[in-house]
């Protein structure tokens, strides 16, 4: 008679492989017309991958115009919705100038923070509140000029 072979412990399934970064790559010159689509990528791109920010491969993106700082600032904004930041990948020097140039130099390369901070623009690098230091205008607040007025 032959003897029962012993039973094998059940294999545990393989553990499932961790979600890859999220790569936005912008392949052809940037238009105006083309971010809101660009935004639409970028959330499908989040919500599908791994933690962390989102990296935007501007290297295909063209000519660095302001078409392409407002695509930028947009991807940002949406990224910051989705509790992200974004990396910029193969930003070339004048990409870079241009950025430093309008501000958003550091507001694009820094990660998200909660969503208290962007609703109140600190994820993008604003300094919002404070007092005005005596003599100087308040922040937002602009002195109404009337014509013949002595310049000050």
């Amino acid at each position: 008679m032959a003897r029962p072979e012993p039973e094998k412990p059940p294999t545990p399934p393989p553990a499932p492989a961790p979600p890859s970064p999220a790569v936005l790559v912008l392949g052809r010159p940037v238009t105006r017309a083309e971010v809101e689509r660009l935004c639409e990528r970028l959330s499908a791109l989040a919500r599908l991958a791994g933690p962390g920010p989102v990296t935007v491969d501007v290297g295909g993106a063209g000519r660095p115009d302001l078409a392409v700082v407002e695509a930028l600032a947009r991807l940002r904004l949406t990224a910051g919705r989705l509790g992200r930041g974004i990396q910029l990948r193969n930003a070339c020097g004048e990409l870079r100038r241009l950025l430093a140039w309008t501000g958003l130099d550091e507001a694009l390369t820094t990660p998200a923070a909660s969503g208290h901070a962007l609703a109140s623009g600190h994820a993008l690098g604003l300094e919002l509140g404070g007092e005005a230091e005596q003599g100087e205008e308040a922040l937002g607040v602009q002195e109404g000029v009337e014509p013949g007025d002595p310049a000050p």
